[in-house]
């Protein structure tokens, strides 16, 4: 989770409020308070509040909790007078922008490096690392609009932030350290973006580097920021950067975005940012239920308003009988309006999260569930037990791994290579699927991946477990490691047991009678054990568990190239089986 550095000063400066008042607080605003310095505190936020990745978004937070200025904060946007015209050459790059303008600023070194670290933050978590959202902010004062967002050719030449010398586009990606670290968004992409002015004065290569040019100093006035991306997500971090820097005394201005091709945001025309609220209804019997404790209509709009909420309480009509029995019309709700910075409010249960932050976790109070009961162990936890002495008595330790993984570790490096073909394709598995092959489409893809580490729900647990080897290649051999535990396939979950043992003399016949121990102890006594073609075994040395007419693990020696996927450098022999 990103951690915000916030410097005293700042903080008592944006807020009004004293920094001992605040070290007592802060902490209810569930934050996470990593260390106390002698001038700033380092704070741990989560990753769906974006809004508080900056120090004026946390004062701005802070004096609403406080009670200092608790609501809504309506921020005035004006015209620029600005212009962005958006080429149609873009559109099958990076097709989604936003724009807008902050005047009138006073920057001093701290508000810059606010700025920049915000900017990160937004594009390690909203941006996922840059790829679905990017952020250029730029000195509008050495730049001359309209502006024009195109693509054009990888020849293209500019002097690059942090350079002098003069540079193509391909340069940039070959050399420069941003264009080394992101040049895999541009992939396999014959042009590339460009945001120019209109003097032909580059602003900004998206989303790898912006022009030295335009680099924002403690002499800048004026800001120009661009957000350009793959989705609707460009618009929340504009608007994030934008009303942070209004906190700063800045003014907000808007940008004409005209597209050629009528398809951004599917209109020609549109101003950004927009900063119109949304709104959400919710249920003060709802609130009751979830919480857990009284709180009228009127109670519920003031804790809304200490997280910046705005809300009120509707004029509704007599509450009347309906024709249906049991139930009565005219419930009392509330109406939540929903700032345009905040990212993380997309059901009522939500705003109701915020109501119980701001009517204060201290107050309320904990109690003895009402119903006493003697609970008992689950059966999959006995057997999980059962499993462990089994193993523990082998010689084995127990290691607990992710079950978010990637395809590289579960596929790649295990020989697997599902992805080659069509959707559906069969391809070989460590387990088949309740004895039937398994398919492309079992596999459970995380929809919006942080990292590329994590992209999937495991299929397997062997990669893990070769992956606990690697990391552990320090350590003396023999080693031998297992792990009980879920996978996910189709959107269901099953349990298995994987193990795997390395050291200079690992072969077939040890993992075989480890394999009968764990059967036999298993009550599975019943299985046969037939050739595989598991490709991440090596051939002649491998083997399937079939129980049933059914495969139910596989078991053999480790195929090296397998092996030195993962960085290993001695025999390595496994199984894993269904629980």
């Amino acid at each position: 989770m990103p951690v915000i550095r916030l410097p005293y000063d700042d903080l008592e400066h944006l807020t009004g409020v004293s920094i001992e008042k605040i070290k007592e607080r802060l902490p209810l605003m569930c934050a996470d308070v990593e260390r106390m310095e002698t001038d700033y505190m380092d704070v741990e936020f989560f990753p769906n509040r974006p809004d508080l990745f900056s120090v004026e978004g946390v004062s701005r937070a802070l004096r609403q909790f406080l009670d200092v200025k608790p609501g809504l904060v309506s921020y005035e946007i004006a015209k620029s007078g600005i212009e962005m015209v958006v080429d149609s050459s873009v559109l099958d790059v990076r097709p989604y922008v936003v724009c807008g303008a902050v005047k009138n600023l006073r920057l001093d070194s701290s508000a810059i490096e606010s700025l920049m670290l915000l900017q990160e933050h937004l594009h390690r978590g909203v941006g996922r690392n840059r790829k679905k959202v990017s952020v250029g902010v730029h000195d509008l004062a050495k730049v001359k609009p309209p502006f024009r967002y195109l693509a054009v050719g990888p020849e293209f030449s500019f002097v690059p932030l942090d350079y002098e010398e003069e540079m193509t586009m391909a340069e940039i990606l070959e050399r420069h350290p941003k264009g080394v670290a992101y040049r895999y968004i541009l992939e396999g992409k014959s042009k590339y973006p460009l945001i120019l002015d209109s003097e032909g004065n580059v602003l900004s290569f998206p989303p790898i580097i912006n022009a030295e040019r335009t680099r924002v100093t403690e002499s800048t006035k004026d800001i120009f920021i661009d957000v350009t991306g793959l989705n609707e997500d460009v618009s929340i971090a504009l608007n994030i950067i934008a009303c942070a820097l209004a906190e700063r005394g800045g003014q907000i201005q808007s940008v004409l975005l005209r597209s050629l091709s009528g398809t951004v945001g599917r209109i020609e025309e549109k101003e950004t940012p927009c900063l119109e609220p949304g709104t959400m209804e919710i249920s003060v019997k709802d609130v009751k239920s979830l919480i857990g404790i009284e709180l009228s209509a009127e109670e519920c709009k003031r804790c809304c308003e200490r997280m910046g909420l705005g809300a009120e309480v509707p004029v509704s009509a007599p509450a009347q009988v309906s024709e249906m029995p049991d139930t009565i019309s005219g419930e009392e709700t509330l109406v939540v309006k929903i700032p345009a910075y905040r990212y993380d409010i997309l059901h009522p249960w939500d705003i109701i999260e915020d109501i119980a932050i701001g009517y204060g976790y201290d107050r309320i109070k904990p109690e003895i569930p009402e119903t006493v009961v003697i609970g008992e162990v689950h059966p999959i936890e006995e057997k999980k037990s059962a499993i462990r002495g089994i193993m523990t008595g082998l010689g084995y330790f127990e290691v607990l791994t992710f079950t978010l993984t990637s395809e590289k570790k579960q596929f790649e490096r295990m020989r697997q290579n599902p992805f080659s073909g069509l959707e559906g394709q069969r391809f070989g598995s460590l387990v088949s699927r309740k004895g039937k092959p398994l398919h492309l489409s079992d596999v459970v893809k995380v929809a919006s991946p942080i990292s590329t580490e994590h992209t999937i729900l495991r299929y397997s647990i062997l990669p893990n477990l070769l992956d606990t080897l690697s990391l552990n290649k320090h350590r003396d051999l023999p080693q031998r490691i297992f792990e009980v535990g879920p996978v996910v396939l189709n959107y269901k979950e099953e349990y298995r047991l994987a193990a795997v043992s390395i050291h200079a003399n690992a072969n077939f016949a040890e993992v075989k009678s480890v394999v009968d121990a764990v059967l036999k102890e298993l009550g599975l006594e019943d299985a046969e054990v037939v050739e595989s073609e598991n490709e991440a075994f090596l051939e002649g040395r491998r083997a399937d568990i079939v129980r049933a007419g059914k495969q139910v693990g596989v078991f053999g020696e480790i195929h090296p190239e397998v092996i030195l996927n993962f960085g290993l450098s001695y025999p390595v022999v496994g199984f894993e089986v269904e629980i």
